[in-house]
């Protein structure tokens, strides 16, 4: 059904990045990410209305949800409901400003679920206190009950954008390797989650070893490395049915570390052949591989810039570990990291403005981040073991993998903001490693 003043979608289909939405002194209601301290914006959401009698369970596990995605940013604090002083009897109650003024909220989100049709139906609306005007248009998502999240993180993708102006990344998945085993005889096997660590699957069996996952750019293909012929080989795989083949080998080599390009159509790897290390790309469906770099040094690690033009490497071609760009057609690499220790696993930022990478210096470990052409370096972490970045959709937080030392230890995953905020773990049924996050689910 279609409410007046609220816009329909599916949840499967809609894309819903919004603009911030103008106050009427024609300022907008936003957050100012900065690299220094931010005071998060209180807001208040009363927990959805279940407008049927079936919604009431589903309408708290939505409202749960956007709650946990909009505070577990650090942009966001919410204002308990206990100190509401307004009550929303329906969707349609007219807004008391003054009411969430005077507990200092700035913005308020009011919604209702409904079942209809076999379906669980959620509208929301999201209003500038201060302002005392609304955000935007409504709106109206609907989807099969079982996917009730991406419902949430469809509207907290939607909330983020609007106060912040930029892109949201609730609606996505991350896959990593699940590890299990002591730490001198791991198994490990392929596995995906929403990002949040919701709803894990297993892609494979410990039957192999598994490294390094990566998302094709539309989400619905992985490329791994994998050993079950004995030595690495590169495997792609559908993710929606789980079938995979490994991928056209050259005799007596190695393949390992792909990565997809931006438009899906090649794959960028490593090749090992006669005791040298050299980049390549092969077409999808196979054919021949075209190399890209001639150097008897160790080229690997490669991700391409997200227009296609360019690819960051890591090298150690000057005699350490070191982070190169050149084009993406090969030619002669720019060396852009020179300060102290080893750089590797470099990821090009999805907005194209920054490059993430694994940094070994003085016995520690760092993620950190830097310029594409090297300028303005960033360590956002240190420990025993941080590798491995990986971006989220709209280049904001960066995942990543964290190893604990000792005999006990194990890998896990962790996340942390570009700022170098916001430092926490992923939760995951067990030890994790190799993590790499898809673009927003369509």
């Amino acid at each position: 059904m279609m409410l007046a003043g609220v816009a329909a979608a599916s949840v499967m289909t809609a894309g819903l990045v919004a603009a911030p939405a103008m106050a009427q002194d024609g300022e907008p209601l936003h957050v100012e990410i900065t690299d220094g301290v931010i005071e998060p914006l209180p807001f208040a959401m009363p927990t959805f209305i279940a407008e049927t009698g079936d919604a009431s369970k589903i309408a708290q596990d939505i409202s749960s949800v956007i709650r946990s995605d909009l505070t577990g940013t650090g942009l966001f604090r919410e204002i308990p409901q206990n100190a509401h002083i307004q009550r929303f009897s329906s969707f349609g109650t007219q807004v008391n400003y003054a009411d969430w003024t005077a507990i200092n909220a700035q913005a308020l989100i009011v919604g209702a679920v409904s079942m209809q049709g076999g379906k669980a139906v959620v509208k929301f609306r999201l209003f500038d206190i201060y302002s005392g005007a609304e955000m935007g248009e409504g709106q109206q998502l609907a989807a099969s009950p079982q996917s009730w999240r991406r419902l949430a993180h469809k509207v907290a993708d939607t909330i983020y954008s609007r106060i912040t102006g930029e892109g949201g990344y609730f609606d996505s998945r991350v896959a990593f390797v699940s590890e299990s085993g002591p730490k001198n005889a791991r198994q490990k096997r392929l596995a995906i989650m929403d990002y949040d660590g919701a709803n894990v699957n297993y892609l494979t069996d410990s039957s192999t070893i598994v490294l390094a996952p990566r998302f094709s750019a539309d989400g619905s293909k992985l490329i791994y490395t994998t050993f079950e012929t004995g030595f690495p080989r590169i495997k792609m795989m559908n993710v929606g049915n789980v079938s995979s083949q490994l991928l056209p080998e050259t005799p007596g080599t190695m393949t390992f570390s792909p990565r997809f390009s931006p438009d899906g159509g090649s794959i960028l790897y490593s090749m090992e052949q006669g005791g040298n290390t050299d980049l390549y790309r092969m077409g999808i469906n196979g054919g021949a591989p075209q190399r890209l770099t001639n150097s008897p040094a160790i080229e690997t690690a490669p991700s391409y810039s997200p227009d296609g033009s360019k690819i960051v490497f890591e090298s150690d071609r000057s005699g350490t570990q070191q982070l190169y760009v050149m084009s993406a057609s090969g030619g002669e690499p720019t060396r852009i990291s020179f300060g102290e220790g080893r750089y590797s696993t470099p990821v090009w930022s999805p907005r194209g403005d920054m490059i993430a990478f694994t940094k070994q210096h003085a016995g520690r470990f760092h993620i950190g981040v830097m310029r594409t052409d090297g300028s303005e370096e960033r360590l956002l972490t240190a420990s025993f073991l941080d590798e491995g970045p990986t971006w989220s959709p709209n280049g904001r937080v960066i995942m990543f993998t964290r190893e604990s030392p000792g005999a006990n230890g194990g890998a896990s995953l962790w996340s942390v903001d570009i700022s170098g905020r916001n430092l926490k773990q992923v939760p995951t049924p067990g030890a994790a490693s190799d993590v790499t996050w898809s673009p927003l689910l369509q």
